[in-house]
């Protein structure tokens, strides 16, 4: 039952909010009885204060089983150049980069059969590990590249690599997480999603009734965080210092040039004598 219906008083303790009820076995509609009812007190004691501790956990792999497919799997990995030799160590995580500075990502599937391909749906980002954040930016949409700086590389079929430039959430936001939903496909097969590729929204091509002999569900993975790296303060006392100085020569220099207007103005002024009563 939930925590105010049936008749539960709440208490609060000034550390804990409490929740008490009973159980009984007396019947509601009779005003007095003869037996022993069953009488069982009970409660909820949450504690209005508690320490949580956050970690990072690097997610991977994604096992699924699906009728006609078997078992599969899917990896989301961060690698350190376009050349997707060195993945990014798992113990790192957070991975920290630069605002504008590439990103080199990879999903893969594994199958237990032969001859099938991976396509990658959507991709979206978040500043939380919720792929379903009210916040959230479209990097790829129906198969679609929808961020200029997107760029897709060669790769296997069974492989999706793909880079882009680093960017931060605007407001108080310093990391971001990658969800992407994909579909793996049997290949060689005609009318699968994979195989109709990138698909406009105003292409006016609707999506068919999946296959399941031909093409999986769509799954979501994602992995991140990818933790913003805020520019160092370090300079700011030298600036700080270096734009005083200049005002204060600016000023300087004014006053100066005022000084020397004025001057220059006085040693011009033509002075006259005053008529005297002598001269009347």
């Amino acid at each position: 039952m939930l925590l105010n219906t049936c008749g539960t008083i709440i208490e609060d303790d000034g550390e804990n909010i409490i929740f008490r009820n009973e159980i009984t076995s007396a019947d509601p509609n009779e005003i007095i009885s003869r037996d022993h009812d069953v009488e069982i007190t009970f409660s909820c004691t949450y504690p209005k204060q508690n320490n949580l501790t956050l970690g990072f956990r690097h997610k991977n792999p994604y096992a699924f089983t699906e009728r006609g497919f078997g078992a599969f799997s899917f990896e989301f990995e961060f690698f350190e150049s376009q050349l997707f030799r060195t993945k990014v160590d798992a113990s790192t995580y957070p991975v920290e980069v630069n605002l504008k500075q590439m990103m080199f990502m990879q999903i893969e599937a594994t199958s237990s059969i032969p001859n099938t391909e991976l396509f990658v749906e959507s991709c979206r980002a978040t500043p939380y590990d919720n792929p379903n954040s009210r916040i959230s930016y479209t990097i790829i949409e129906h198969g679609c590249a929808t961020d200029s700086t997107v760029q897709i590389y060669p790769s296997p079929k069974s492989q999706f690599r793909f880079g882009m430039e680093a960017f931060e959430f605007i407001g108080a936001h310093d990391e971001v997480y990658i969800t992407c939903s994909v579909i793996l496909c049997q290949t060689g097969i005609p009318n699968t999603r994979c195989s109709k590729g990138c698909i406009r929204s105003n292409s006016g091509q609707n999506r068919v009734k999946r296959e399941a002999a031909s093409e999986t569900s769509s799954h979501s993975i994602s992995q991140g965080p990818l933790h913003l790296v805020k520019t160092s303060d370090s300079q700011a006392p030298g600036l700080s210092m270096s734009l005083g100085m200049n005002i204060v020569f600016i000023v300087s220099s004014l006053l100066v040039c005022g000084v020397a207007i004025y001057l220059s103005r006085r040693s011009k002024a033509k002075y006259q004598l005053l008529p005297t009563s002598e001269e009347n």
